[in-house]
């Protein structure tokens, strides 16, 4: 059975709570070490975000199971790292998530997911992830965001602030 993953606060845990110091210290170093990498700072929060990621799909696998990963290759990555410590993996997402169910990975290319639903059920199933994150975790933050290819669209192409993007389950419809 799994263990109650929330803090005193009643927020998300960190990605250090769920993995323990010595496997993410382990995962930092790996992705800081690779050549051309950036820099441990930078990577901490790639950790951080695919971490909230995994937590976001344990936590709500009936609203977010099946949809297309609306994160960067660069958390993908690192979810990959992590399924390859398979007994800490199975660990982490049985016993510190709190869905406590194993999460299955599978590749889908961006062209293949979005020929299926369409662009416009492929652009309402990335916008659901944005409440779910916010009453999780507090608005994105300037660390969040390279990593989260919708929400970069939003700040970036459309010119919406962080905050008007926490704000975006209003515009989306969707129930926070």
């Amino acid at each position: 059975m799994h263990t109650d993953t929330r803090t005193p606060h009643g927020t998300a845990p960190t990605a250090e709570e769920l993995l323990g110091t010595a496997l993410h210290d382990e995962v930092v170093r790996y992705f800081a070490e690779r050549p051309d990498a950036p820099d441990a700072t930078f990577v901490t929060y790639q950790v951080r975000e695919c971490l909230r990621y995994l937590y976001l799909v344990s936590r709500h696998p009936d609203r977010l199971g099946g949809l297309f990963l609306p994160v960067e290759q660069d958390i993908d990555e690192i979810w990959h790292y992590l399924i390859l410590q398979t007994r800490e993996y199975r660990e982490l997402c049985e016993q510190r998530l709190p869905g406590g169910h194993f999460i299955h990975h599978r590749s889908v290319s961006y062209d293949a997911y979005q020929a299926e639903p369409g662009r416009e059920t492929a652009a309402e199933e990335a916008l659901r992830w944005i409440p779910l994150y916010t009453a999780a975790f507090g608005p994105f933050d300037a660390d969040a965001l390279p990593h989260w290819t919708v929400v970069r669209f939003l700040h970036d192409q459309l010119g919406l602030s962080l905050a008007e993007i926490a704000d975006v389950d209003a515009v989306a419809g969707t129930p926070a």
